[in-house]
């Protein structure tokens, strides 16, 4: 005798249990591909510098591999327009891997110009394996925003962990063997990375390719689009501001009374502050519309900058950078949110790798302005950080009140 309903509730149990599989597998493949992401710069510069080469070279063939990710979303229009996007991503794994493994074998015996070349061509594929992979996660999580929401936290520990095993990772091989062994490894992750996304759930294409904009039109979209610009430049800001962070750390050791090592319990405090709110995400799902959220949660981070700029002792400092980084994993999750809700499907791909790109130029930008400033005060970036920041979001409460109600895009009608 049949149950009436059963094969609902079987189809369901079973549909879960898929969204659980193809995230775990999600949380691996992008764990590996940041980690070598974030972990080739870090061994590219000691490679240089272990060699005897000036710093100017190491910094040199280091830019070569980041300053690229600007021009990810020239390639990135493949994403929306391929017939399986995993495959797409999946190449630009391996080509990560192979590029990064050629510069690094071949740079004793060439000019430095051609692992240059090599490493630029590397970095171009840098934005896929970042914000490229992020565009896979609505197909897995599922249809709910709650289910949605906790993804988003996963994937947001994926940016932390990876950006933390990846250096780390190069740290530890080199002090065993050599950074090129280091950066051999990472180049080797890239691969089992690409067969981790091969074996992501299918979703087909959603709109042919004539329907999907070239990427100049996709960025005009993002900035005639309220939410899309809103939070286009909310983490542009964010992301230039917390570069801060880790550069005031070693410069305010003096004035906190600690050995410069401390430093370090500084930056693994925010990072530490990072992976809890990412746990906080995934354990109590975000449940405010993204847009606004992502406004007070920028404005929570700008406040988080200046507790730690006026923290006067060690111990307050350690708790401000915590939460600095609690903080800042929320607003990070607010943001994919903001993409993936608010991004049209013919170009969901391009957004999501769109505002990756801009964020890590601006996080790198960040890092070299506040190196320029950080001489005559140094908690005077910390308070530049967050005026910017309050700038922002006042721009952003601005923005959203003058937008006219007709013409701004709700994520149910997205998800209609």
């Amino acid at each position: 005798m049949s149950v009436p309903g059963g094969s609902i509730q079987l189809d369901q149990v079973s549909g879960r249990s898929t969204a659980r599989a193809g995230l775990a597998r999600y949380v691996v493949a992008a764990t590996l591909a940041r980690s070598a992401d974030g972990g080739a710069v870090v061994a590219i510069v000691l490679l240089v510098t272990t060699s005897g080469a000036p710093g100017w070279l190491a910094g040199a063939l280091g830019a070569c591999i980041t300053a690229p990710h600007l021009f990810g979303p020239l390639i990135a229009r493949r994403l929306d327009t391929a017939r399986d996007g995993r495959t797409v991503i999946a190449l630009a794994c391996m080509a990560h891997g192979v590029t990064l493994a050629a510069a690094v074998l071949l740079y004793p015996f060439t000019w430095s110009i051609v692992p240059g070349l090599l490493l630029i061509a590397s970095g171009l594929v840098g934005p896929l394996l970042t914000g490229g992979i992020s565009s896979r996660l609505p197909a897995i999580a599922g249809s709910d925003r709650t289910s949605q929401r906790r993804a988003q936290g996963w994937d947001v520990a994926t940016y932390g962990i990876g950006g933390t095993i990846g250096p780390s990772l190069v740290a530890a091989v080199s002090a065993w063997a050599n950074p090129a062994v280091a950066a051999l490894i990472l180049a080797g992750s890239t691969f089992v990375a690409a067969a981790m996304v091969r074996r992501l759930p299918y979703s087909p294409p959603s709109a042919s390719p004539s329907e999907v904009p070239r990427p100049g039109r996709t960025l005009l979209m993002m900035v005639s689009n309220g939410p899309l610009r809103r939070t286009l430049y909310l983490t542009v800001v964010v992301a230039l501001s917390v570069a801060a962070l880790p550069i005031t750390a070693v410069a305010s050791t003096g004035e906190l009374h600690v050995e410069p090592a401390a430093a370090g319990v500084l930056t693994a405090a925010y990072g530490l502050g990072g992976l809890l709110g990412s746990a906080g995400v995934m354990i109590r799902p975000l449940r405010t519309d993204a847009d606004p959220l992502m406004t007070w949660l920028g404005a929570a981070v700008g406040v988080a900058l200046c507790g730690a700029a006026f923290a006067g002792v060690f111990p307050a400092a350690v708790a401000a950078f915590l939460f600095a980084g609690v903080l800042n994993s929320y607003f990070f999750a607010a943001t994919l949110a903001a993409r993936s809700e608010y991004a049209p499907a013919e170009a969901r791909g391009q957004v999501f790798v769109w505002i990756g790109a801009l964020k890590i130029t601006a996080g790198s930008a960040g890092t070299a302005l506040v190196g320029a400033i950080i001489a005559p005060a140094t908690q005077l970036p910390l308070f530049l950080a967050a005026g910017l920041i309050a700038v922002a979001v006042s721009a952003s409460v601005l923005d959203r009140r003058g937008a006219d109600p007709t013409t701004e895009v709700q994520p149910e009608e997205l998800q209609s």
